[in-house]
């Protein structure tokens, strides 16, 4: 058998597409869920960090640094293997779901809190001065800008949830890489691997460039 129809047999291919794209799509959702739910979990956990009594502040660390550190297999295996024993069930889409937005939210958490504390601290004292209130000020001078400087990372990290949701093959969820599992396996053929690889290819290297293009603005912008 040639290399072409053992890796890129177009018949296996073709007759795969329709299960591939069904994993995408849950893939997709999956991505956008975990990285909605994430984000502003993210920016909470932040402001209680920089901003909030000691107790909170010892909290929003303790929870940064262990979901940081713990894989995010770890996290999903935990969720829907363990949490059983406790009475507590969830299904494959809310196991993964819930343990994305976990790890989403601690990383994003990071860097709302370096973006913040990369504002000058005279704008708060400047906004003190006009008699703006603490949130208001948050809100109106110092997150639009803290937001200017976090996309760049923040893109990135949305690209590896995107990749990390591959991981929810483990929970028998059906995301695009279990699929192309089956795929392979029904067809005794890799084509449906490959295939699922170029879907990630096609879909996540804009967003890898973009990552790129908006770091080299903002230096840009930042040596002005």
């Amino acid at each position: 058998m040639s290399l072409i129809d053992t890796f890129f047999n177009p018949d296996v291919i073709a007759s795969s597409l329709p299960a591939l794209l069904r994993g995408f799509l849950n893939t997709l959702l999956l991505g956008i869920l975990s990285i909605g739910i994430g984000i502003p979990i993210g920016l909470t956990i932040s402001l209680a960090r920089l901003y909030a009594p000691k107790p909170l502040r010892w909290l929003a660390v303790g929870y940064t640094d262990v979901f940081r550190a713990l894989p995010v297999l770890v996290v999903l295996i935990l969720i829907y293997y363990a949490l059983p024993f406790l009475g507590i069930r969830l299904s494959s889409w809310a196991s993964a779901v819930t343990a994305f937005a976990i790890i989403m939210s601690a990383y994003s958490a990071e860097v709302f809190r370096s973006g913040i504390e990369s504002i000058p601290r005279g704008q708060f004292e400047a906004s003190q001065a006009l008699g703006l209130p603490f949130l208001l000020t948050l809100r109106k001078v110092v997150l639009p800008q803290a937001v200017r400087v976090v996309i760049p990372p923040m893109t990135s990290n949305c690209v590896s949830m995107f990749k990390d949701t591959s991981l929810a093959s483990t929970v028998a969820l059906p995301e695009l890489l279990k699929e192309a599992t089956n795929a392979q396996s029904l067809y005794a053929n890799p084509s449906p691997l490959i295939g699922a690889a170029l879907v990630y290819l096609i879909f996540l290297w804009p967003m890898v460039r973009l990552v790129s293009l908006l770091e080299a603005r903002f230096k840009t912008e930042k040596t002005r």
